[in-house]
């Protein structure tokens, strides 16, 4: 019998120890090594027959991408579906990532291409209930519902499809890996596997992705350096938009930004997401501003609100939605140290309008505007915008795509616009500024 010898591997990254850690030494995350048994390798006395070339030698050919059948998806993609491409999309559960999948897959089949949609996760009476209430039941749609690579590979095989989509990864095991579908070695394993056939049969290969509590990939991280494209499906389940980002492409563009509305005929794009985030504001009312957001390449028009209020506890109360609360934290301090404010007897509650989720400099000057704007009780110009970043010693900086920012709100009509000071003088350099222009008129 082969040798075997005990090794630790780490759940959260996939490295391999001989020893156990407390912390893994790759990813250095804690309790995360977990004991398995390795068979020992023996020397292989088979040399490989691959040589090394020059590289203007190589010949560039490739399949031309095809269309997924939604135009502003093939351009945050690139060129849309690449051949032999591989694809990892992730979400949460319920977000819509199989409405998704089988609309492009529908799409696909529409055109005449062969499309193989394999689940683990669902059978295949409940893939046919929404792909009718889709209207995509063609006859090149293939579906296949099964834990086993090896089904898979066989029907990859048989069919030869032009795309196949494998819903979810961390369901789906192989047999030559030990351990149950979804641990690191499995994950890894299939994917290999599945890319592997898929490049030599010119296969689009898109993966979908568990997430963890914390809105990244379960898995090891390998697993998003091995794919060509990772792509995050976000958004509320109990919102009707969902926002599209590509974080890694190798075919195109880095962090672009699409924006999703659900329907009961799948997942639909908003082709001008600018607006879409400001539909039923009141303008009247104080404590609302609106940032001018950059995500990705996009400019989107987003409203932040806050409401100050006296406090009857003996620590007032601090509470920030869709942007990190530290952040609501360190401006406060700035804007009573800078502005000679008292907030030590108010509650503060600040939240980004719609369930977006903004982590951007940009932000910080419309929450200090609508913080103020609260404090004093007196509404904000109805049409002004707001973008920059505030730095603790109360001075307005620059932020990036200044000019972006700028272009479009003065396409959809914003006036004033509030800006950090630019080389020709226009613009506020600090907030005393910002508090003169609107409250101390």
């Amino acid at each position: 019998m082969a040798k075997t010898r005990e090794i630790y591997v780490c759940s959260a990254c996939g490295a391999e120890s001989l020893t156990w850690r407390g912390q893994c030494p790759s990813c250095h995350a804690w309790n995360t090594l977990t004991s398995r048994m390795q068979a020992k390798s023996q020397p292989s006395a088979v040399l490989t027959s691959e040589k090394a070339v020059a590289l203007s030698e190589v010949c560039e050919e490739t399949a031309e991408p095809y269309t997924s059948g939604i135009e502003a998806l093939d351009r945050v993609l690139g060129h849309g579906l690449v051949p032999g491409g591989a694809f990892l999309i992730g979400g949460e559960p319920g977000i819509g990532k199989s409405t998704l999948l089988l609309q492009i897959a529908g799409n696909v089949a529409r055109m005449g291409k062969c499309v193989l949609y394999a689940s683990g996760e669902e059978a295949l009476p409940q893939i046919r209930a929404r792909a009718r209430r889709l209207e995509v039941l063609f006859p090149s749609l293939m579906a296949i519902s099964t834990h086993n690579t090896e089904d898979i590979l066989s029907s990859l095989a048989t069919l030869e499809p032009s795309l196949l989509i494998v819903d979810s990864v961390q369901t789906v095991g192989s047999p030559a890996a030990d351990g149950q579908p979804g641990n690191v070695t499995q994950i890894r394993q299939v994917t290999q596997e599945l890319m592997e056939a898929c490049r030599k049969s010119a296969t689009t290969l898109i993966l979908v992705g568990h997430v963890t509590k914390d809105g990244v990939l379960a898995g090891p991280r390998l697993l998003e350096h091995m794919v060509d494209t990772v792509i995050s499906l976000e958004g509320d389940r109990r919102q009707l938009f969902r926002l599209l980002r590509v974080f890694k492409n190798r075919f195109g563009p880095n962090e672009e930004l699409l924006v999703l509305r659900m329907a009961s005929q799948g997942l639909s794009v908003i082709d001008d997401p600018s607006t879409f985030f400001l539909q039923a504001r009141d303008p009247k009312l104080s404590g609302t501003a609106v940032v001018m957001a950059v995500d990705g390449q996009r400019p989107l028009a987003v409203e932040v609100q806050a409401l100050v209020s006296r406090s009857f506890l003996n620590i007032p109360r601090r509470t920030a939605l869709g942007f990190d609360v530290n952040r609501l934290h360190l401006l406060l301090a700035v804007l009573e140290k800078r502005l000679k404010l008292n907030f030590s007897q108010v509650d503060i509650y600040a939240k980004v309008g719609g369930g977006m989720r903004l982590a951007e400099p940009g932000l910080d000057l419309a929450l200090v505007a609508a913080v103020l704007s609260s404090y004093y009780d007196f509404p904000l110009p109805e049409k002004g915008i707001f973008w920059g970043e505030v730095d603790l010693n109360g001075q307005i900086r620059p932020v990036q795509a200044h000019d972006i920012r700028l272009v479009q709100a003065r396409r959809l009509g914003f006036t004033p616009c509030l800006y950090p000071q630019t080389e020709s003088g226009d613009g506020l350099a600090a907030l005393s500024d910002l508090s003169t222009a609107l409250f101390h008129r």
